[in-house]
Formats: structure tokens, sequence, C-alpha cells
């Protein structure tokens, strides 16, 4: 014998939905957040695949290891577009994770949770990662 459904005689019950991106206002404490993420998830796929590819470079010899080095360079020896776009990028994600980072450790003390206070410090990130990217590579290139 079939038994009748059960479910379909309870009444429905409605939950609570968890609000997405698209109930809040955004804000830099948003973008921050998502920043850092999407920073270190950047640096770990580019930096293992450059490094690999750099230590594979050097097991396979000299033509190989300069083939890598072309990638990045000109035969000058300076950066070429794809060095500089690379370069400049990996440091600007390695200074907005950093400052992140250290935002949130702020936060995982208890302060800064205000949000007056949590703004600012999210902007402060991005303000900090833009300057010091710019601070480092006018460092490499106008001399030291």
């Amino acid at each position: 014998m079939l038994k009748e459904c059960v479910l379909a005689t309870q009444p429905v019950r409605t939950r609570p939905l968890s609000p997405h991106l698209t109930a809040w206002k955004w804000g830099p404490h948003m973008l921050v957040s998502i920043l850092h993420r999407a920073t270190g998830d950047g640096m770990a796929v580019v930096g293992t695949i450059v490094f690999v590819w750099w230590l594979a470079a050097l097991a396979g010899g000299d033509a190989r290891y300069a083939g890598f080095v072309d990638t990045f360079t000109t035969s000058a020896g300076h950066l070429n577009i794809l060095g500089y776009v690379i370069g400049i990028g990996m440091t600007w994600a390695f200074f907005q994770h950093l400052a992140s980072g250290i935002r949130h450790l702020v936060m995982d003390t208890g302060a800064g949770f205000e949000l007056r206070a949590n703004k600012t410090f999210a902007i402060l990130t991005i303000v900090f990662s833009v300057l010091a990217t710019i601070a480092f590579w006018a460092y490499l290139l106008v001399g030291k």
C-alpha cells in the first residue's frame, strides 16, 4: 500500500533567508573584504604558476631559463609590458592583502567595529596599498 506524503499535508514554514550582497548598501568595507579574498587567491595562483615555471626553467637549462626571462623582459634587460603587469599587480596584491590582514587583526581584538571607524580603516587599506605600491616601484625604477 502507498502511504500519503506527510510533507504535503503539513503547513509550509517560511524560513528567514540570509541576506545577499543586494540586500546591503555597498561600502568600502565590503570592497576590502572581497579584495582580501581576491588578492590572497591571486597571489597564491599567479605566484605558484610563476614560481613553478621559474623552477622548471632553471632545471631545463640555459635555453629554457632564457625563454622564461625573455617572457618578462626586453632585450635590453628591462621589464616589458607583461613584466610590469605581473610585477606591479603582485606588489599591489601583496600590500592590499597585508593592509587588509592588519585590519582584520585589529578587528579580531574587538576594535574597529563602529561603522565610521570600519569604513575609514577600509579606505585606509586601499590608500596604503596604492601608495606603498607606487613607493616600492619608484624605489626600484628611479634608484636607490
